[in-house]
């Protein structure tokens, strides 16, 4: 077990890159600051990354270097260990378990991890009287899971939804005001350092749903299941999208939304029309955004940068000053043991209008197919509100009446291939 020292709180770091410079910055520079607010000196003791040798553009000669994660994990004169690393799995997960097995408390900002193992770590920890902080975990500078643990503890939540990938947010809004295509904007987007050279994580949704998992657990008490998210991406958002959206007052934005219903968890990553006016449609660029729903207190708005050295780096330290002080909460708000069991129902059951485009070729553009499409969603039980399309006639685009997703998809399967010679739709809901 760790010996813990009343006058300083002593701190190995694992992972040196953007973050975690960040971090080492913080505690420098604002040294006194937080050790003011901590109620004693945090000390850097280690560090560790993937090179010794590498220009960080940082002072790291007063630390010592760990031979390896492992020994990092056991080492006896620290308090905690901040993993910035990432990654789910493998040797960051073993020295996270490790380091809490020897009576370490762990800082985070790595939302797969928890997604993934969040519940056998919080059992493990809550075993060994230590907590998990995660504060970086989810939307950046943001303190979102301080406000679900903490300063909504009062509140039965009803939903929790937002923005929460700031990569997806930029591309989105630069095809908006540039009139560009997706692949054209992602490639600048990595050019500029928004995006990874491997966007998948970001664009595809997955980067959102660990976050969502986190956000779900916090909001309704329940067990976090990764597995249990309905998951869509931005790679099939084209300018037609993005300009028919305006002529309804929407913008698309990539949301995860969860929401508690008749006994079960509805949630769901996908892009969907928001208002323009709205909190959503007004956040634009790398900003993110968290709406949550709470009885009695209503809706709650936080809006704030979702990631970068500084709002990162900042939660993170924010985590080391309340461990410093001894404070240590229950992972998902409350013990281990009493989070439930959940059903999950899939994102399809929400209850919403739903926008649907078609492309048609060139010999289909006309306003006479448009109507016989709209006759057969009509008699194939879709009601449709409006029906938008481009000058030319060759993407058009129904807003449904409320309706569940799974009933929009099914029935549009079932009609377009009584249509033919039309490809897929693409179906996304407006959430209002």
């Amino acid at each position: 077990m760790t010996a813990r020292s009343s006058d300083s709180f002593k701190i190995g770091i694992a992972g040196l890159g953007t973050v975690g410079v960040g971090v080492v910055k913080i505690l420098q520079q604002n040294a006194d600051t937080v050790a003011q607010r901590a109620g004693k000196k945090i000390d850097i003791v280690s560090v560790i990354a993937s090179s010794k040798d590498k220009d960080r553009g940082v002072d790291l000669s007063s630390y010592e270097w760990a031979d390896d994660l492992k020994q990092m994990a056991q080492d006896n004169r620290l308090d905690c260990v901040v993993e910035l690393i990432g990654g789910s799995d493998g040797a960051v997960l073993d020295m996270v378990e490790t380091a809490i097995v020897n009576g370490k408390d762990i800082v985070t900002a790595n939302k797969a991890l928890l997604a993934h193992h969040g519940y056998r770590l919080a059992e493990i920890a809550e075993g060994e009287s230590v907590t998990i902080a995660y504060e970086a975990a989810v939307a950046g500078g943001i303190p979102i899971i301080k406000s679900l643990r903490e300063g909504l503890a009062a509140n039965r939540m009803q939903a929790v939804s937002g923005i929460l990938n700031g990569t997806c947010n930029y591309i989105l809004s630069d095809m908006r005001t540039s009139g560009r295509d997706f692949n054209t904007v992602l490639k600048e987007a990595q050019e500029k350092g928004y995006a990874e050279a491997d966007p998948t994580f970001d664009v595809d949704g997955i980067d959102t749903a660990h976050k969502l998992t986190l956000l779900a657990a916090l909001a309704f008490g329940v067990k976090p299941d990764f597995d249990a998210l309905q998951i869509q991406g931005i790679r099939d958002i084209t300018a037609h999208d993005i300009d028919l959206a305006d002529m309804l007052g929407c913008r698309i934005k990539l949301l995860g939304s969860a929401k508690e219903q008749a006994g079960k968890v509805l949630q769901t990553v996908e892009p969907c029309l928001v208002p323009t006016e709205g909190m959503l449609g007004s956040t634009s660029g790398v900003y993110n955004a968290v709406l949550t729903q709470g009885d009695p207190v209503g809706q709650s708005v936080a809006i704030g940068l979702g990631a970068g050295e500084g709002p990162t780096a900042s939660s993170v330290v924010a985590d080391i000053i309340d461990i410093a002080k001894g404070y240590r909460q229950s992972v998902f708000g409350i013990p281990v043991q009493c989070l439930r069991e959940m059903t999950w129902e899939n994102g399809d059951a929400f209850e919403a209008p739903y926008y649907v485009r078609l492309m048609l070729s060139e010999q289909n553009a006309s306003d006479a197919v448009v109507e016989s499409i709209k006759d057969a969603f009509t008699q194939g039980g879709i009601c449709i509100d409006k029906t938008i399309m481009s000058a030319d006639k060759a993407v058009v685009a129904f807003l449904t009446k409320q309706m569940t997703g799974a009933d929009v998809k099914n029935k549009a399967d079932i009609i377009m291939k009584q249509v033919g010679g039309v490809k897929p739709p693409l179906i996304l809901r407006v959430e209002r």
